[in-house]
């Protein structure tokens, strides 16, 4: 059937697209992150004011890729991705010319609709196109993209803001990003698996409604939005602690602490590989007491330690991410880019509403306050995985 395997030109050719659409997606996607604090104090806005900067384009990519789901069906998989990638990368560099903090937000919001082309579509791809013997490596490879990118984007952001200014870093990774968005239209196979659907207006919904019917998949879209309301919480005001008394570290250097995305790129295909051998459930298991245990580090005072446990609490994440994204295409047989964009957007709704909601628990408690959100995530994310796998035994 001319599936794509492991150790063949075409392999590489497509995972190093898939590479370099995660990075320009993310790295876009985040780019504003580091510069929170910096919104906070030029634009006078609240922490959790200026954290919609990030949270309103994640909360209108989180509907926008239930429609890009269904447009793929009908253009096609490779056009969809890389229209997304150019015109993504055309409105970051447009992002730094907006002249106030509103400007920004529309403009922002935008950015969350182009941008939903990619991470569904890219999911449903992978599935389709690669030999099941190479699916669980290949998901592991894309989410590697994806950490890198959040990690690129926003060290360079938070780096070239610092010594010339949040504009000029827009810029810069907007430009950078059309480059690698025109690799990836250039590089990735065509669609030899692609079946070109014609839906209409009514029966739109009815994939999704399907799946929220299934309970092995909403177990699965609810512990994507637990870990990574969980985890975009910890990381949007990580930078608020650290730029304070008693750290008062600049913001170059608060942007290395992205640097722990390194873990992530590992975990995500380690965890992958790992999750084809031994069970996904057991290696889930694993994934999220690393990411427990890594948030109870960072209210240790020591700022060693603190950076020690958002590296493990980033291993820990991108490992949970990258098996329960895999698991969702090997659950949902049929429609499987509407599952692939159910479970993003409940996954991008966690990092919208906990996201910002996080700002709120910011202002009254402080670094206890987040920790303990994010500790209340794990725990009933366990539980959902509990419920998973008991429903995964009862239906053998």
């Amino acid at each position: 059937m001319d599936y794509i395997e492991a150790r063949t030109k075409k392999y590489w050719m497509a995972n190093s697209a898939l590479f370099a659409g995660g990075l320009v997606t993310f790295a876009i996607l985040y780019s504003t992150q580091p510069l929170l604090p910096i919104f906070s104090r030029k634009f006078r806005a609240s922490p959790e004011y200026s954290s919609l900067a990030l949270s309103l384009t994640t909360g209108v990519l989180s509907f926008s890729l239930l429609i890009a789901a269904v447009v793929s069906d009908r253009f096609g998989r490779k056009n969809m991705m890389s229209c997304s990638l150019v015109l993504s990368s055309v409105a970051a560099i447009a992002t730094a010319f907006c002249p106030s903090f509103f400007s920004l937000l529309v403009l922002r919001a935008l950015q969350g609709l182009v941008l939903a082309g990619l991470p569904s579509i890219a999911m449903t791809y992978v599935s389709e196109e690669f030999h099941a013997r190479s699916l669980g490596t290949a998901m592991g490879l894309y989410v590697s993209g994806t950490t890198v990118g959040g990690m690129f984007g926003r060290i360079v952001v938070g780096m070239v803001s610092d010594f010339f200014s949040w504009r000029v870093a827009l810029v810069s990774l907007g430009l950078i990003s059309l480059l690698c968005s025109l690799w990836f239209w250039a590089g990735l196979p065509e669609s030899m698996h692609f079946e070109k659907k014609s839906v209409s207006f009514s029966k739109i919904f009815r994939p999704f409604i399907s799946h929220l019917k299934r309970i092995r998949l909403v177990c699965l879209f609810g512990i994507g939005f637990l870990l990574m309301g969980g985890f975009v919480t910890l990381f949007n005001y990580i930078g608020f602690l650290l730029t304070a008394a008693p750290f008062n570290l600049t913001q170059a250097e608060v942007s290395w602490i992205f640097a722990v995305y390194v873990c992530g790129t590992f975990s995500s295909t380690w965890m992958g590989k790992l999750a084809d051998t031994k069970g996904k459930g057991f290696i889930l298991t694993v994934s999220m007491s690393i990411m427990m245990i890594g948030v109870l580090c960072t209210l240790v005072p020591l700022l060693p330690i603190k950076v020690l446990g958002v590296a493990l609490f980033t291993f820990g994440f991108f490992g949970s991410h990258s098996i329960a994204s895999g698991w969702v295409g090997s659950v949902a047989l049929r429609d499987r880019a509407q599952a692939a964009s159910l479970y993003l957007f409940f996954y991008y709704a966690g990092s919208s509403i906990l996201g910002t909601f996080g700002g709120v628990v910011w202002h009254y408690i402080h670094w206890t306050g987040i920790v303990s959100m994010i500790v209340l995530c794990i725990l009933l994310a366990f539980g959902l995985e509990t419920l998973l796998l008991s429903s995964e035994n009862r239906s053998r």
